[in-house]
């Protein structure tokens, strides 16, 4: 049976297909879009938003190609007017989604923010996440990344925008107790990553 054929379906695999590569994925390897009344686009990135759902990888050149193709409309049959700047607003709000995970992980008291108590988290083995400031020092990055094996390592955040995320004015380092918020957090950071095509360090060190 297909991979992507009636087998999934049994299985219960929620698909969707991209309007520009015509791949059928789950819906959380993709972007969901939707088309307001008064025909405006736009990227429901928590998934809530009514309306037909119009799926695209998440990748800058598939925004910028379903616009100029007009796949919007054409998938919609109707009118569709995605903004010039789509593809800057999907990124906007992807980083506010990660960003809102790390404060709702805060809340719930699920992170250690600072060098040291990063430190003291994963030699205790109770970081499942390492978020390392973009623009922080190498040296700090580099000791905690020695200590982070099988820990996931997010590199892709600036300190102001951790900071911000935590109700502080920056961070350099910040671990995430293992769990359902931190599996949110790297699902919702590989997408971004992904439509940033950018070389975050996703992977396990070690």
């Amino acid at each position: 049976m297909s991979r992507h054929g009636k087998k999934d379906a049994a299985e219960g695999e929620d698909l969707r297909r991209c309007l520009v590569t015509g791949d059928r994925l789950p819906k959380d390897a993709l972007l969901r879009f939707v088309v307001a009344p008064d025909g405006d686009v736009v990227a429901d990135v928590d998934g809530r938003l009514p309306g037909r759902g119009l799926w695209l990888r998440p990748r800058r050149d598939m925004v910028k190609t379903a616009c100029a193709g007009n796949l919007f409309a054409k998938a919609s049959r109707g009118r569709a007017t995605p903004a010039t700047d789509l593809a800057e607003r999907v990124e906007e709000r992807l980083t506010r989604r990660c960003l809102d995970l790390i404060g709702l992980a805060r809340r719930a008291g699920q992170v250690a923010t600072g060098f040291e108590k990063a430190r003291a988290w994963l030699r205790a083995g109770k970081a499942g996440v390492l978020l390392a400031a973009a623009d922080g020092a190498d040296g700090g990055r580099a000791k905690l990344r020695a200590l982070a094996s099988g820990v996931a390592v997010l590199e892709g955040f600036s300190g102001a925008q951790l900071g911000a995320a935590l109700g502080r004015e920056t961070a350099g380092h910040v671990a995430v107790a293992p769990g359902r918020l931190a599996e949110r957090l790297m699902c919702e950071a590989g997408r971004l990553g992904t439509f940033r095509q950018a070389d975050w360090d996703q992977s396990k060190s070690g």
